[in-house]
């Protein structure tokens, strides 16, 4: 009869063998779905573009409000001044004295209104008809009283959409005339960016590259002043296409003009902020409305 410590010992063999010739099954594949890859987003397509400005080359004319404000500290100045000492600076009885009091005339008439009167006009109409003659002829010997340019220019009234000259008193912007997929359409000069170039750098070469080299322009800063996502990137489609990314800056153009590549470029036009709301895409619109002049 076996011994209670021999009868442990075989149960644990046994143990120990059926242990080792147990088959351990792993777990099939199909059991864990195999971790799904995601997909990787095609890089940025980055641009440069320039928003190209003309300042205005004539003063604005000055609304009514800023008229009447403008006449009435007008007569306030010229009722509170000091006499101006006209015997200081010109000889009694000559004809520079003369010249001075009739401009000073219509000078008092423009502030206090067309009736107002002082004692010059009081005299006699064959002296201030002589005295009007006498200074004519002096503006005529020192070539004063020339024609005045008009301040609407022959390009604004022949639509000339084309010369810096229209539009004097107001800003006005380069837009240019493209054709993509087909479509033809209206935006600033942009052009890609190279390999290690800058965003200010590669603006600047892209609008001589578009417009060519016959102005003088300035880029006014480093930092772009607004950006446009053309199209979003959408990670949804099978195959999303790349992110289109333009950065804007603003230049100005200080001479000459622009000479567009032919075949890239269809037409230019130089035109206000109202003028580029009615060519250009509603997003682009949105877009860029903020960093125009609305004068």
């Amino acid at each position: 009869m076996l011994s209670r410590s021999a009868c442990r010992r075989q149960h644990h063999a046994v143990l120990r063998r059926s242990l080792a010739t147990e088959v351990v099954s792993e777990p099939s594949s199909s059991s864990h779905p195999a971790p799904i890859r995601t997909k990787r987003p095609p890089r940025a397509v980055i641009t440069a573009a320039v928003i190209l400005n003309r300042s205005p080359i004539l003063t604005r004319t000055p609304s009514l409000f800023e008229r009447a404000y403008y006449s009435y500290q007008a007569r306030i100045r010229r009722a509170l001044h000091s006499p101006f000492p006209i015997d200081f600076y010109f000889k009694q009885g000559s004809l520079l004295e003369t010249k001075f009091t009739l401009e000073e005339k219509k000078r008092e008439r423009r502030a206090f209104g067309a009736k107002f009167k002082t004692e010059e006009d009081y005299i006699s109409q064959e002296k201030a008809a002589a005295d009007k003659a006498a200074v004519d002829q002096l503006a005529l010997q020192e070539g004063e009283g020339g024609k005045l340019m008009p301040r609407v220019h022959e390009a604004d009234l022949n639509r000339d959409y084309k010369s810096l000259d229209r539009k004097g008193r107001r800003n006005i912007y380069l837009l240019l005339q493209t054709k993509v997929d087909d479509k033809e359409i209206w935006r600033f000069p942009q052009g890609g960016v190279e390999k290690g170039e800058l965003l200010h750098q590669a603006a600047q070469r892209d609008l001589y590259a578009e417009c060519g080299d016959k102005m003088d322009t300035w880029i006014v800063s480093r930092n772009p002043v607004g950006v446009y996502k053309e199209s979003p990137l959408d990670m949804s489609l099978p195959e999303p296409k790349a992110e289109k990314i333009t950065f804007f800056f603003k230049g100005h153009i200080l001479a000459g003009q622009i000479h567009p590549n032919p075949t890239a470029i269809l037409d230019f036009a130089w035109l206000t902020k109202q003028e580029i709301e009615t060519r250009v895409d509603k997003d682009y619109w949105d877009c860029v409305k903020d960093i125009l002049s609305d004068y």
